[in-house]
């Protein structure tokens, strides 16, 4: 997708928010009662709490998921692929910091805005990924409620990430799904594994990497908002 479909996919979207806004349903947070209270009800700084715990433990079951599959279906000597995975991500080519500078220098506007793009671009690749490990004839259980698990955890961190958003920036115009999201293929399917376990694995590899950045960029956001300690190690 050229810079010029973008962009004019974005001003639609935009044009659209008050109708999208409409339709998000705020994430549920408990409150120290154990009663169940509206993310907008409670404090910035517990918002922002829950939302990094939703980060982590997506991060958490998407390494627990990778593994499982990989002693599941792929050969031990093409485990070396794990550390290949991020160049075939399908959202290698969003506008999104990489490098530790990179990230150090983008604005608390931009994180959570990156946040927000990364937990959209996943939700339909996920759902593939359900569908397709439900054809695996020994997939184990755990691997699908794992995958299930993180794509409701994934709906909730959006939630979160889009009151945090109203929140933090006194923003409504959010950053829309505009991004495709292709699904890369393997040019060159390994004859020791069929090209849809090598594409499964690549999905999952991707995600732990994406995962990871989420919890990243929230986790410096905090940071950034205590203003007393160095967030020079995100």
């Amino acid at each position: 997708m050229n810079r010029v479909k973008v962009l004019q996919a974005w001003l639609w979207c935009v044009s659209l928010w008050p109708c999208w806004l409409s339709h998000t349903v705020p994430l549920d947070c408990k409150d120290e009662t154990g009663s169940l209270i509206q993310c907008t009800s409670i404090s910035q700084e517990k918002l922002l709490d829950r939302v990094i715990q939703h980060a982590e433990l997506i991060y958490r079951v998407s390494e627990e998921s990778c593994t499982l599959f990989e002693q599941m279906f792929v050969p031990y000597p093409l485990h070396a692929l794990r550390n290949q995975g991020g160049t075939m991500c399908h959202t290698k080519p969003f506008p999104i910091p990489g490098s530790k500078s990179e990230i150090q220098q983008i604005s608390d506007k931009w994180l959570l805005h990156s946040v927000l793009m990364l937990v959209q671009s996943w939700m339909e690749p996920l759902i593939y990924l359900q569908t397709t490990l439900n054809r695996y004839d020994d997939a184990p259980d755990a691997l699908l409620n794992k995958t299930k698990w993180v794509s409701d955890k994934l709906l909730s961190l959006e939630q979160g990430v889009v009151v945090l958003i109203r929140k933090m920036l006194d923003e409504g115009i959010l950053m829309p799904s505009i991004f495709e999201h292709a699904l890369t293929p393997y040019d060159e399917p390994s004859p020791e594994i069929p090209e849809s376990v090598l594409r499964d694995y690549n999905l999952l590899i991707c995600f732990k990497k994406d995962a990871h950045k989420m919890e990243t960029f929230l986790k410096l956001l905090k940071c950034r908002q205590s203003k007393k300690l160095s967030c020079l190690s995100y």
